[in-house]
Formats: structure tokens, sequence, C-alpha cells
């Protein structure tokens, strides 16, 4: 029989959907141009707030959001056996961590060239770390930063589908429990802890921190 297991804790929860949505939206500012790349930069910044705070929560959050607890490369093998549980892994299988890992790698870079970018013909404003480099290179980041957004996508691509081929034929939701917190496994499944307060205060600290510390140095 199945029983209703909290998986996802409000943090992870608030920052997949937070992330979800501001991708959409520099994509959007990006394509439509003008003042909308005001936002764009802002929008960047709040990015890179949730990047920190995710990598702040994967070392010390609740067990189904720390990397130690769900990067496990030498499961992939049992995994894709078949002989990998659900309850021993309630949270990321090993192939949905190594997405998360590629997407929060790629998210990363690309925020990171966002504020060396220069304005060139495309933005309105340099990034807010461009006058840290030449001018020769804050262009050449400016035009990496356009194409990277191909391979962003192109991950983003991935990780949809993915989503839709466990839904339709392995008959796997993982949407909503994102969305509430919670799966129905069988079985007994791991003892999953989840992080206080505190350390969630602690993470967003320092996420503001450093987007402070970014924007003050532009």
């Amino acid at each position: 029989m199945k029983q209703k297991v909290k998986v996802w804790d409000l943090p992870t929860r608030l920052f997949h959907w937070s992330l979800v949505l501001s991708v959409a939206f520099m994509w959007f500012s990006a394509e439509e141009g003008g003042d909308w790349l005001v936002w764009h930069l802002r929008c960047g910044l709040f990015i890179l707030a949730l990047l920190v705070f995710r990598v702040c929560w994967g070392l010390w959050g609740s067990d189904t959001a720390r990397f130690a607890q769900f990067v496990k490369p030498a499961q992939i093998g049992r995994y894709l056996s078949g002989r990998l549980n659900e309850n021993e892994q309630p949270g990321h299988n090993p192939l949905g961590a190594l997405m998360v890992l590629a997407l929060l790698g790629a998210l990363f870079f690309q925020v990171g060239t966002g504020l060396f970018a220069a304005d060139g013909n495309t933005f309105t404003n340099p990034g807010y770390l461009n006058s840290l480099v030449s001018e020769d290179s804050g262009d050449a980041i400016r035009s990496l930063h356009m194409q990277f957004f191909n391979v962003l996508l192109a991950l983003v691509a991935v990780h949809v589908f993915t989503i839709f081929f466990y839904k339709i034929f392995k008959k796997h939701n993982l949407i909503t429990p994102m969305i509430t917190g919670y799966k129905y496994l069988e079985g007994k499944t791991a003892d999953l802890k989840f992080a206080g307060v505190g350390k969630f205060i602690a993470a967003a600290a320092i996420a503001l921190v450093v987007v402070l510390m970014v924007k003050n140095i532009g």
C-alpha cells in the first residue's frame, strides 16, 4: 500500500519554481529588448541569488536537497538496471542528479558571462562587473553570453522532455511532488531529515551578501 511521504521541503520547491519563472523572463526580456533589458540585468542578479542559495542549501539543507545525498554516480548502473528502489533515494535519482548539476553549472556560466558582458548593440547597460574587464573582453563575453543561451535552452528542453517521458512511459509524476512536496511511495522509505529555519536564513543571508557585493562592485 502506498503511503504519503514528504520528499521536497519548501525552500527547494520555492527555488525550483522561482528559477523556472526567472529563466522564462530572461528569455522574454532578451527577445523584447529595449527597456526590458534593464529588468533583464536585475533578474540576472536575482538568479545569481537563487544559485548561491541552492549551493548553500545543497551543502547543509534538507536531505533530498543536499548534493552528498543524491549525487551518486556509482548508483547509475543500479538505477538503469532497475535495481535501485525509489524508496532508497526518493528525491533526485542518479541520472536526475547529473541533470541538476548540469543545469546549475550552465546557469552559473550564463549569469557569470552576463555580469561581465559589454553593452554593445544588444544591452542598454553593461553587466554589473563589466568595468573589471577590457572593452574587447567585454564584447567577447557578451557574444559568448548570447551564444551559450542556446546550450542552456537545450538542457532545459532535455529536462522537460525527461519529465514528460517519466510521466507517460514510467508513470512517475515528477511535477506534482515539486508543488506539494509529497510523493506516494510503497514500502519503507528512507528516514529523511529536513533543515530548520536557521539553516535557511544562513543560506539566504549568504546569497544576499553575494548579490550586494556584485552590485556594489559595479
